[in-house]
């Protein structure tokens, strides 16, 4: 579906170059000579880079559209991540660099969002909040204030995180997904 460059607002995708993009930013500029432009800030969705674009209201776009659908986590091997689908049971598998760190937090039968392009997966979303447990946490040093310190803490799954200090071994947390940091203790 074409839009006009005016149209462009963030979360949108667009296609470009053959080349399928997220917009993550718009600001509107009007110059003082000239006409008015969209000033785009992109992310490919194939390669993962940036692109800074600017779209008249003249030129249009193609606006593409995501598929998502539920699916439940099976295993991973060498090179490749099982998703089922939990309806029609049909399996796929997805690359593993596709992931990123999102796969140290995969646990057998979580759910996860999975975003379609042409049929071809292009983005794994977790829930936002999921359960973990600390494998190992320095301990606390005499002085230090809970509310302003943190300490390192090392997770089952093999990620580092930031914890307050008092977690300890073998406590089981909630971890925001999004950006790796602690929300809050599990009793």
């Amino acid at each position: 579906m074409k839009i006009q460059g005016n149209e462009i607002k963030p979360g949108m995708i667009i296609e470009i170059n053959n080349d399928f993009w997220t917009v993550l930013k718009t600001q509107h500029v009007k110059p003082g000579k000239g006409g008015a432009f969209n000033q785009v800030e992109l992310k490919s969705l194939t390669r993962g880079t940036k692109l800074n674009q600017r779209f008249r209201s003249s030129e249009s776009v193609e606006r593409s559209q995501l598929d998502e659908k539920e699916f439940n986590f099976l295993y991973h091997d060498g090179d490749g991540c099982f998703f089922m689908d939990p309806e029609s049971f049909e399996q796929i598998s997805i690359k593993k660099d596709l992931l990123g760190n999102k796969l140290k937090l995969l646990s057998e039968n979580l759910k996860v969002t999975i975003s379609f392009l042409d049929e071809k997966p292009i983005s794994v979303d977790l829930p936002t909040n999921i359960e973990c447990e600390i494998e190992s946490t320095e301990g606390v040093v005499k002085g230090q204030t809970a509310a302003s310190s943190y300490k390192p803490a090392k997770l089952k799954n093999g990620l580092d995180i930031m914890v307050p200090p008092f977690i300890e071994e073998g406590n089981k947390i909630i971890l925001d997904t999004r950006n790796l940091e602690y929300v809050k203790k599990i009793n």
